[in-house]
């Protein structure tokens, strides 16, 4: 009797299952919800985000200023005039006015 030698499947499919696994973790380490791509996108849109912040801080101590000059206990006639101007559409007698 004669035995034939048949391949060893074991080890070939350890390192199948093996190869597989380190495929997808290597996949999920770039392209996944957490990997580095991800982490490029999140980079870049906080610093737009960092920008717009900038950019609101900016506007409200603007208006902040505006309010405190129009407020009783600071009174600026210059802006309240040029508001009273702009908002009723009022001139003086002897301005001209260019459309």
């Amino acid at each position: 009797m004669t035995r034939t030698a048949r391949p060893a499947f074991g080890p070939l499919l350890f390192y199948a299952i093996a190869f597989a696994l380190s495929l997808y973790f290597t996949f999920a380490a770039v392209q996944g919800d957490y990997g580095l791509f991800r982490r490029a996108e999140i980079l870049a849109e906080s610093q737009e985000l960092r920008s717009q912040l900038s950019t609101v801080r900016t506007d409200v101590a603007r208006m902040e200023n505006l309010t405190k000059r129009m407020s009783d206990d600071y009174l600026d006639l210059d802006l309240v005039d040029e508001q009273v101007r702009r908002v009723l559409g009022m001139v003086r007698p002897d301005e001209i006015v260019i459309r």
